[in-house]
């Protein structure tokens, strides 16, 4: 995975980068410390708002998402992403919504510290339907993928039959 710093393609985008520069500044003088500045990528795809790589230095959020919760990304996202990495440099490997990280949102940030966000996904939700003996259920395609490569089967919570794919397949 390159850490080339993507440019931004959007407006939001754009205010998406002086959001992470007005977060590390306030990062900063918070904790009384320098920080090299992450290189931000927008190429996260699917419900994932953000990842954080510490060991890269690097934040990527979701396009998609961004354009369509612009705000909530920079009450947000960015600080909880940065705080990933904040936690990574003061205290080394520690858990990824532990309690170094929730201090920090609080500290820092003054966020309540969730670990998942609660934006509408539906525009960026791809499922796919399989059946059982309950009806129609919407498997991701991340989870369709591990049926079509043999690799797992899923069982219905309600009704323990296997689940079939609705698609079929061509002969």
């Amino acid at each position: 995975m390159a850490t080339e710093s993507m440019a931004p393609t959007s407006p939001a985008q754009e205010e998406a980068q002086l959001q992470l520069e007005r977060a590390c500044l306030r990062a900063e003088a918070s904790l009384g410390i320098m920080l090299m500045r992450p290189t931000l990528r927008f190429d996260i795809r699917g419900k994932t708002a953000g990842m954080a790589y510490f060991e890269l230095n690097l934040i990527r959020l979701n396009p998609t998402l961004l354009e369509q919760n612009p705000d909530n990304f920079f009450t947000e996202v960015i600080p909880h992403e940065l705080c990933h990495l904040l936690a990574y440099k003061l205290y080394g490997r520690v858990k990824p919504h532990g309690s170094e990280w929730q201090q920090l949102m609080r500290r820092v940030f003054g966020l309540s510290p969730r670990t998942t966000h609660n934006l509408d996904t539906s525009a960026v939700s791809r499922s796919i339907n399989y059946r059982c003996g309950c009806g129609e259920v919407a498997l991701s395609v991340r989870r369709h993928n591990k049926v079509v490569r043999n690799q797992t089967r899923y069982l219905c919570r309600k009704c323990g039959e296997y689940l079939k794919s609705t698609v079929t397949d061509a002969a």
